[in-house]
């Protein structure tokens, strides 16, 4: 039987516990799953601006604007700058191996064989996430869409307002529907907040049954590691460096105001009662703000459209391979051998 050693990748709406799954699957012997970064997607919309990945001169200069970009959060990861780009510059040649080596670097930072990575808004970029890593599974955290829309009215770097929270959380929620529909077997795993902050050892337990991976303890302990995988800077995180707890859920009943709990129930209401959460009983939303919070919608659907269109134009003409070859699963899906064992020990 194979080591698993597919990527995997922690998604969800943004408040919904994801930061807290990033570090029980961080505390696994195993995996490991850094802090936030932000490159994977800017350098996959920039593909044609980076070039053919095939010559090891355009690996190095993306690997290079990887390991110093002022944004792309590298500098939190504890990795050396020059080995990465040296180990990029190694790598298979395609876009995916390129970004993939960093996680794989991370991981042996810490002397583990597999590596996953965590970004609420990868919800939307399944696609993208699954051309540049064809083995990837996906866990997709799940949160009373009351209690996300609460927590992100209290975060210091949301500037939106409630019609665009709540709308996020619909968004996951819907993208989360169509993946667990159209992706291949094995590869979507959904479960909630709540059942994981009530019974860890169960959820996790059954998580790694997906993953393949067997159950160690200390993923119910991940405050142990917060120092570690969450960056000190990001203080509304701080919940994450204590016991894992159920005191946040359903607390939204004391953080939204009456008119925003009516609104959420009023344009959520299916989908919170589709994955098993209760209404209050809360009046319809007035007028004004269904109308409101539709406009915001066909805003943002609207702007989706438009990336979709330009997606589709950028794939007529890709400077070149695109699929990651880091892993034994995907070197098989290109019908390739596994690498030696000697080159995967080098490049760590």
């Amino acid at each position: 039987m194979e080591t698993p050693d597919r990527p995997v990748f922690v998604i969800g709406c943004p408040r919904s516990g994801t930061t807290m799954l990033q570090l029980m699957l961080h505390s696994h012997p195993r995996i490991a799953v850094p802090p936030e970064t932000r490159f994977m997607i800017q350098a996959y919309h920039a593909r044609r601006d980076h070039g053919d990945m095939r010559r090891p001169d355009n690996r190095r200069r993306l690997a290079e604007w990887v390991a110093g970009g002022r944004d792309t959060k590298f500098r939190e990861l504890g990795l050396d700058r020059a080995e990465y780009v040296r180990h990029a510059v190694e790598a298979p040649g395609s876009l995916g191996s390129v970004l993939g080596t960093v996680f794989r670097d991370y991981a042996a930072r810490f002397g583990k064989p597999r590596w996953g990575d965590k970004r609420p808004s990868y919800f939307k970029h399944v696609g993208m996430l699954l051309r540049l890593f064809p083995d990837a599974q996906f866990i997709h955290l799940v949160r009373d869409g009351r209690d996300c829309v609460a927590s992100l009215m209290e975060m210091p770097w949301y500037k939106l307002d409630v019609y665009h929270a709540i709308a996020n959380w619909a968004e996951a929620i819907d993208f989360g529907r169509h993946h667990a529909a159209h992706l291949p077997a094995g590869s979507y795993y959904e479960l909630r907040y709540e059942d994981l902050t009530a019974d860890p050892e169960l959820s996790l337990k059954r998580l790694c049954g997906f993953i393949g991976e067997d159950y160690d303890p200390a993923m119910c302990e991940p405050r142990h590691v917060a120092q570690v995988a969450v960056p000190a800077h990001k203080v509304w995180h701080a919940n994450t460096h204590t016991a894992v707890t159920t005191a946040r859920s359903g607390s939204w009943s004391s953080r939204l105001e009456p008119w925003q709990i009516s609104l959420c129930e009023t344009v959520l209401g299916s989908r919170l009662e589709a994955h098993g959460y209760d209404l209050s009983g809360a009046p319809r939303a007035a007028r004004t703000h269904r109308t409101a919070f539709r406009t915001t919608a066909a805003k943002r659907r609207g702007a989706r459209l438009k990336r979709t269109g330009r997606e589709r134009l950028i794939r007529l003409w890709e400077p070149g391979p695109i699929p990651a070859l880091l892993t034994s699963g995907q070197r098989k899906l290109a019908g390739l051998p596994p690498l030696p064992q000697q080159q995967l020990v080098e490049s760590s």
